[in-house]
């Protein structure tokens, strides 16, 4: 193959050379076009085709069904590794080891404690704020609790601002979902580990003792694993993009959560539940569902099923599907919203519509279901994927600091009204 891509514009030709990744993944290097062009820009609406970036985080093939951090595979991190380790490998590249790791937890807890005045902020929103613009605003305003700047080029004090976040994040996600259902805000306890503690933060009860369920644990830390890093999606672009202009880690951070709330994409298996609830309330007939869903003419959309990037299977659903059938046999539940989507799930996986476009459930349906198991309300789902993101989030921040990638700047064609010279208001008539 040619290192060269060749462009023929009015009649001259140009060459941009060919980037090649690790994993044969090929871009056409175009940052010099419109110099050498006089001009001329590419037009990709929603960048699809666009490369912002090389990153050596995460890799991912839609067509085969991977999905790798840092070169180890989705399957075998969810079955060996817990959070707090996928999250240290995100961050700086390689699995800790024990030392690393007590460590890294040690600090986070030494930070798990948030200004009081945050409480505040807190008690300032209404109940029917919706959580992820309180996550969002608390993010932010960690800032003014923490003026100073990061210094990219000390390693002290990147470690200090990534295991900071660590331990406050988990406080802000517990008390957002405290706050909607009044209870007192709680620090949880620091004898746990990571995800038991937010578990505990959540949902423990003033005057009752709480004992963690190891299935409950096993199920969340997968989730959190599973949506620790998807490469260049919306939110991550977006935390890169504002940090590009060197904006503040926490600043960066409430930016990608902004990004994370919309409901193509984090919201995602919130929608999940409110489609759940939309089919209940006209009788819980799945068939009849599955039915409007093939049909091309009826407006009715399955979420769940089926991803933009996964053109085969999502990987993370078959590791979480296993962990929603756990939690579902451990809690016995009746839950007529539950039982519609064992319902969904069944005849997915077995009508030859949803089997031949490869229409499987994703992990949204399955990570929907499982909150919803948990008692965790629909509107905290997004929430929950924010806290599995963060080390991610912060991954690719430092990533594109220490690369010392330029401000994010794209263009555009300018399809607007020519000149017009200017009529005063009497000419306007």
């Amino acid at each position: 193959m040619s290192d060269k891509a060749i462009l023929e514009l009015h009649g001259q030709k140009h060459e941009f050379p060919i980037i090649k990744g690790t994993e044969d993944e090929i871009g056409i290097d175009i940052k010099s076009l419109r110099s050498i062009t006089g001009g001329a820009i590419t037009i990709d609406p929603g960048f699809k085709n666009t490369g912002a970036c090389e990153s050596g985080i995460t890799f991912l093939d839609g067509e085969k069904g991977i999905l790798r951090y840092r070169g180890y595979s989705i399957e075998e991190l969810a079955e060996k590794a817990d959070f707090l380790e996928v999250a240290f490998l995100l961050i700086y590249g390689e699995l800790p080891t024990k030392e690393e790791l007590d460590k890294f937890h040690s600090d986070i807890k030494s930070y798990a404690v948030v200004d009081d005045d945050i409480k505040k902020i807190l008690d300032a929103f209404p109940k029917s704020a919706h959580p992820m613009g309180v996550l969002s605003s608390l993010t932010s305003a960690l800032t003014a609790f923490n003026p100073s700047s990061v210094d990219v080029s000390s390693p002290d004090a990147m470690y200090n601002s990534i295991v900071k976040i660590m331990g406050k994040f988990p406080v802000l996600v517990a008390w957002t979902m405290r706050k909607k259902h009044g209870l007192p805000l709680d620090y949880g306890d620091s004898s746990l580990g990571y995800v038991e503690n937010v578990i505990k933060m959540m949902f423990k009860k003033p005057h009752e003792e709480y004992v963690n369920n190891p299935i409950f644990v096993n199920a969340l830390d997968k989730l959190l694993i599973l949506h620790g890093d998807h490469e260049q999606n919306c939110s991550t672009s977006t935390v890169r993009i504002v940090g590009s202009s060197h904006a503040g880690l926490f600043a960066s951070l409430s930016a990608g959560i902004s990004a994370l709330w919309g409901p193509l994409h984090g919201g995602a298996n919130q929608a999940v539940l409110e489609m759940l609830k939309g089919i209940q309330a006209d009788g819980g007939d799945t068939k009849k569902y599955m039915a409007k869903a093939k049909d091309k003419n009826d407006p009715f959309r399955l979420m769940g099923f089926g991803h933009r990037v996964y053109k085969n299977f999502d990987p993370r659903a078959k590791i979480i599907k296993a962990a929603a059938d756990e939690v579902l046999a451990d809690l016995g539940i009746e839950d007529p919203i539950l039982e519609i989507a064992k319902g969904l799930e069944q005849e997915a996986l077995k009508d030859e519509y949803f089997v031949k476009r490869k229409l499987y459930p994703n992990v949204d349906f399955y990570s929907g279901v499982i909150y919803r198991a948990m008692g965790i309300p629909s509107d905290m789902f997004t929430v929950m994927f924010a806290l599995g993101r963060l080390p991610g989030w912060i991954a690719q921040w430092v990533e594109m600091r220490l690369r010392k990638e330029p401000i994010g700047r794209p263009r555009q064609i300018y399809i607007g009204e020519n000149y017009r010279p200017f009529k005063t208001l009497e000419e306007r008539g």
